[in-house]
């Protein structure tokens, strides 16, 4: 297989941490106060990532399942839910997809986040999920266990990767505080790991499936290892906008929990929309490990996942999780 092109980096990630003040200031700004149906189709703005995980949101406007229930979505990309949270809280954006990490740490910070909808969940299979880790072919590295002393990629630092690749280390028996990470865009790492700058890099599709084409070894699957069924993110909004705007947030319920179903029933269909918004040819997607879409919400995963960023020092306070599930 040829290797394929890969979207530019996505714009720069504004780090959480330095970003929760001005959020928490700007928090009085995240609601419209808009409540209500409109007159015709509503605009709202949505925070997405560039991976395989958002192809429902496309797939859902592309049925008309968001035009159906009155609403019109303008997208806005970032890295990671770390980027797209202050954006939310901000009012910048109406409503975020981030990992549930990410919404773990910012509600453990104090700020007023509510998860409304299910995002995605890990296929739950061992060397085959839609995010692994994985090393280069000529690679002494045979095992997480491996890692101590290593440099692993994530793109997000302080956040699901990193804490769950550790998880994986862990598991195989090795040292996970003796892993170094840095921080790179999906579309970078498997350059990097051709290169040598890293020694590991924790991969999403669709740039999973160009890694295994370049040859790039599976080693661990860190999702699996955190928990099986691990549901990785979800959508959320701000308290604020949640009560101002009811029905918006049940519509986009409504809509986004329909286009989750469709394409977990429809896989073909997702392979197809993938080109349409990422820069990756439809034999890439053809060869894609697609996650599972569920509209359920998982309260056990974050269970898990505070427990987690407890045990990798990551959470000072436990978050209140009644509250971010409303």
């Amino acid at each position: 297989m040829r290797r394929a092109a890969v979207p530019a980096a996505p714009r720069r990630r504004i780090a959480l941490v330095a970003c929760l003040g001005m959020a928490f200031a700007l928090a009085g700004c995240g609601g419209s106060g808009q409540g209500g149906a409109a007159a015709g189709p509503q605009t709202i703005r949505v925070g997405v990532i560039p991976i395989v995980d958002v192809a429902p949101v496309y797939l859902g406007m592309q049925r008309g399942f968001f035009e159906e229930s009155g609403l019109n979505l303008e997208l806005s990309s970032g890295q990671g839910g770390a980027a797209i949270i202050p954006g939310v809280v901000g009012g910048s954006l109406d409503i975020g997809f981030g990992n549930n990490t990410s919404l773990v740490l910012a509600a453990s910070k104090g700020l007023p986040l509510q998860v409304i909808a299910s995002g995605v969940y890990s296929t739950g299979e061992r060397g085959e999920d839609y995010v692994e880790l994985l090393v280069g072919d000529d690679s002494p590295i045979r095992s997480a266990a491996d890692l101590a002393g290593k440099t692993v990629a994530v793109n997000t630092l302080q956040n699901l990767g990193d804490t769950s690749v550790r998880d994986s280390v862990r598991d195989a028996g090795g040292d996970p505080e003796a892993v170094r990470f840095v921080e790179m865009p999906f579309p970078n790492m498997n350059a990097a790991l051709a290169g040598g700058e890293v020694d590991a890099i924790w991969q999403v599709e669709p740039f999973l499936a160009l890694a295994k084409a370049q040859g790039h070894r599976v080693i661990a699957s860190p999702l699996v290892d955190t928990k099986p069924d691990l549901m990785v993110s979800t959508f959320f909004t701000t308290e604020q906008y949640a009560g101002q705007n009811a029905d918006v947030v049940n519509r986009f319920k409504s809509a986004i929990d329909r286009s989750l179903t469709y394409a977990q029933q429809h896989p073909d269909e997702v392979r197809r929309i993938i080109p349409s918004y990422l820069d990756v040819p439809p034999e890439v997607a053809a060869e894609m490990v697609l996650p599972t879409w569920d509209p359920r919400i998982d309260r056990e995963t974050f269970d898990v996942l505070v427990d987690l960023g407890t045990r990798d020092g990551l959470l000072e306070e436990k978050p209140r999780l009644d509250e971010l599930l409303g």
